[in-house]
């Protein structure tokens, strides 16, 4: 009996511990990034590698490259320091960012509700409406209208801001969640799925990159979002110098130089 008090006794004081210690990681302050970036003399940039035009890893050379790989390079210049990406994607992202796994995400954040109770946004550099992709063979979905009807399926990506629009938009058609970018492309390649939604980057991967794809524009705008830069939230510090690099790299043109190159010179916020 005294033996099982005792376990028992260390176990309730363990538990104790580790929530005193949860408790106090909660607690505890958020923390300078700005001087850490400093003191460290390194910027970690979250990207997510998938995202063509903007942080895209290119599979044959193993190259980054994109607008945000590009203005990444030139935030760690401008700040004097070394770069290291960590790489994550639109499902992990928030978490990721409240682990401090990264001081800031560049990778074309889209500005959403949901998402900014959690993290912190700079000023909006991109702005972009969605498209629909469909295969060229697909006879029955040719416009805009033909998506959101009986027996239509329609694929998104989860965590992109798409989900949660196309869940508000459809009420006829079928919408399905797929975790890769790469699910979503075979679904509608092999006919399993008729469109899925994307934004204005991706769009262009998909005619640059395939013979089997076509772009549905939207006839009206459906949904402008924002993309910013995301950081953690409670340094309000951290994230004016980052909205001070944003409107450098606006008036002295390096943003739009960067956007150019990977044809995304339509999408750029000039306000």
């Amino acid at each position: 009996m005294v033996q099982r008090f005792a376990i028992s006794t260390l176990l309730w004081a363990l538990a104790g511990s580790c929530l005193a210690h949860s408790a106090a990681a909660q607690a505890a302050p958020q923390g300078d990034l700005l001087k850490d970036v400093q003191q460290k003399s390194l910027l970690k940039v979250c990207i997510w590698p998938e995202y063509f035009g903007i942080s895209y890893r290119n599979p044959r050379t193993g190259v980054f490259q994109g607008v945000d790989i590009h203005m990444s390079a030139a935030f760690a210049k401008d700040l004097g320091v070394a770069l290291e990406y960590v790489l994550t994607d639109f499902s992990h992202l928030l978490d990721d960012l409240e682990a401090r796994k990264c001081h800031i995400a560049m990778m074309a954040v889209g500005v959403t509700p949901v998402r900014a109770q959690r993290i912190d946004f700079s000023i909006p550099y991109l702005r972009s409406d969605v498209y629909a992709i469909a295969t060229r063979s697909n006879r029955t979905v040719q416009t805009w209208e033909d998506i959101d009807q009986p027996g239509r399926v329609v694929v998104v990506q989860k965590g992109t801001y798409m989900e949660p629009l196309m869940r508000k938009i459809l009420k006829k058609a079928t919408l399905q969640v797929v975790l890769r970018p790469s699910e979503r492309e075979r679904d509608v390649e092999s006919g399993r799925a008729d469109v899925f939604i994307t934004d204005y980057p991706y769009s262009k991967r998909m005619l640059k990159n395939t013979d089997w794809a076509r772009v549905i524009a939207p006839p009206r705008e459906i949904q402008l979002t924002d993309y910013a830069y995301a950081v953690p939230q409670g340094d309000p510090a951290w994230l004016e110098r980052v909205n001070q690099f944003i409107r450098q790299v606006q008036n002295d043109g390096r943003l739009s130089q960067a956007a150019a190159r990977y044809d995304l010179l339509p999408i750029v916020v000039k306000d």
